[in-house]
């Protein structure tokens, strides 16, 4: 196996290439797939523990028996919410989380999505922090792809790939991996975007629990790479 050095490159240097390598060999994403803001939160929700194929079937259920607004999200009883969301998993949990989210709206926003993105980054994080079943993960792709304001969102397939590259912080934290972008990046929103977007798709097809080395273009920047011959 061959073993590399960790970068002594910036790390803005790095995460800019690490960009433009999957970029050129993906091309753009078109993230986050979802028809109105709603759906795209909803779909945020649902797919906490969850693959996008599922959440997909989840949301198709709902748009076949609800017009996916927060009035009809409201009136649906918890026990239907549940079943039409079945094919998330933990679909009990998830039906009080969807439940809790546009009560919260209702009541706090009057329902009213603009009203909630009109605030600055980190008082909407906040806010979002503070609803039942939001955490770091979900409120940031709230914020980046429903309010399209730039923030990082870090997840299991970022934390990994990020991880074997050599690029982890000291301190392995949501807050930390956060900040690696968050300071080394341009605060741009659509770069944020696909950048998440190209990251969740590597890690979903190649930087596996079982990484796929062979022909990953990110294999000369990874020090734990087994795809190369060794010298």
């Amino acid at each position: 196996m061959v073993r590399r050095e960790r970068s002594r490159r910036p790390a803005k240097t790095t995460l800019l290439d690490i960009y433009h390598r999957l970029f050129d060999h993906y091309g753009p994403q078109h993230w986050w797939p979802a028809e109105t803001h709603l759906e795209m939160i909803i779909g945020a929700i649902l797919t906490q523990s969850a693959a996008w194929t599922n959440v997909e079937k989840a949301i198709h259920n709902l748009k076949a028996s609800t017009d996916l607004s927060i009035e009809g999200l409201r009136s649906l009883p918890q026990d239907e919410l549940a079943r039409l969301i079945y094919p998330s998993g933990y679909y009990n949990v998830k039906a009080r989380k969807v439940k809790a989210f546009v009560e919260w709206l209702a009541e706090r926003y009057g329902g009213d999505l603009d009203c909630l993105f009109a605030l600055d980054v980190a008082a909407m994080r906040e806010e979002l922090l503070s609803v039942h079943g939001v955490g770091e993960e979900t409120a940031d792709s709230i914020i980046l792809y429903a309010a399209h304001q730039p923030i990082f969102v870090i997840d299991a397939y970022t934390h990994r790939l990020i991880t074997r590259l050599g690029l982890a912080p000291q301190k392995e934290t949501y807050a930390a991996f956060q900040a690696l972008f968050m300071d080394n990046l341009p605060h741009d929103e659509l770069l944020f975007n696909e950048y998440h977007a190209l990251l969740v798709q590597h890690g979903k097809t190649v930087c596996r629990r079982a990484p796929l080395c062979t022909g990953c273009s990110l294999n000369h920047l990874c020090p734990t790479c087994t795809g190369l011959p060794s010298a």
